[in-house]
């Protein structure tokens, strides 16, 4: 078998496509802004790669030989094909697709980053969004690893600020949720005496909101709670409160989520006397690692949401 190549380029498979199309030369031409000589000699030349003639003049026009049937064939996958990567790298190099990875913090993840995260497949919906929601400590790991593209959580002192490209945005506030039911839920405000003897799901030791917990306690001369459930987990939490009569300290955002409608789930804010707050979180990328078109979309739409009321869930 000889050593058979061809040397085509699109505007040739272009031209072939729109002769087959229009059924005459001039105007094929026309339709690519060609003048009829140059689309003859163009012709001509990729008949000549193939050794056969592609097209036969008949009185109706140019129809395609059997070369030219198989040739457009294969010919029409190649410009779809070529379309394809056009479009793929517009949409690419426009924020329309691609890949982000990105973390959060409980409360901005449920107050602004779902909104962001939906306006933005609203338009893109073939982009690859990934969310985690984790600790700061686990956010910022992952983010200076490269593993995600950008962060909203907290600054740590282990690590060098100068790293990060830092917005500074919210900070949260702390709410003691029970299930509907629990005793002291009919109370107008709830003592923090009251509830230390209680059952409490706090998350690990070092976390912002259990240690402003904490705290609390121990601001008002209190030991803390003695009957404590260890978890991260906001799933097995919303479990162990609609099983029981402990008690749980969430982000304002999470507790108002669980509450009001559309969820609307069986539980009630204790209210307490003073509002309990952690420090603020940021958002947070690498200086040296340029954010992707899709992450830097994202990011708009995310500082777009922050400046929103937070519990304002309903119309987003």
């Amino acid at each position: 078998m000889s050593n058979f190549r061809l040397a085509l380029k699109p505007a040739q498979l272009r031209l072939i496509d729109q002769i087959d199309r229009h059924g005459q030369l001039q105007v094929a031409a026309d339709a690519l802004a060609m003048t009829q000589p140059a689309a003859s000699r163009m012709l001509a030349e990729v008949e000549r790669q193939i050794g056969s003639a592609l097209f036969q003049r008949t009185p109706k026009g140019m129809e395609p030989t059997e070369f030219g049937v198989s040739f457009l064939r294969r010919a029409r996958v190649i410009l779809r094909e070529m379309e394809s990567i056009a479009t793929d790298m517009r949409d690419l190099r426009e924020g329309y697709a691609g890949a982000v990875r990105v973390g959060a913090v409980t409360g901005p993840a449920v107050s602004h980053l779902v909104a962001a995260v939906r306006r933005v497949k609203q338009e893109a919906p073939e982009a690859q969004i990934s969310i985690d929601v984790m600790p700061s400590r686990e956010l910022l790991k992952q983010l200076t690893a490269g593993e995600m593209d950008f962060v909203l959580g907290r600054i740590l002192p282990e690590y060098d600020s100068k790293a990060f490209n830092i917005l500074p945005m919210h900070d949260e506030k702390v709410t003691m949720i029970a299930r509907v039911g629990h005793p002291l839920g009919r109370a107008s405000v709830v003592t923090l005496m009251e509830m230390v003897g209680h059952e409490w799901v706090l998350q690990q030791r070092g976390s912002p909101i259990r240690e402003a917990t904490l705290a609390a306690f121990a601001g008002v001369g209190l030991a803390e709670p003695k009957n404590i459930i260890d978890s991260p987990s906001m799933l097995l939490t919303i479990a162990y409160l609609a099983q029981s009569n402990a008690i749980a300290a969430v982000s304002d955002e999470v507790a108002q989520l669980l509450i009001q409608p559309p969820i609307s789930a069986r539980f009630t804010v204790l209210k307490t006397a003073h509002d309990l707050r952690v420090p603020p979180y940021y958002l947070l990328d690498l200086v040296r690692r340029p954010l992707s078109p899709l992450a830097l979309r994202l990011r708009e739409e995310l500082v777009t949401m922050s400046r929103r009321p937070i519990l304002d869930l309903t119309t987003r």
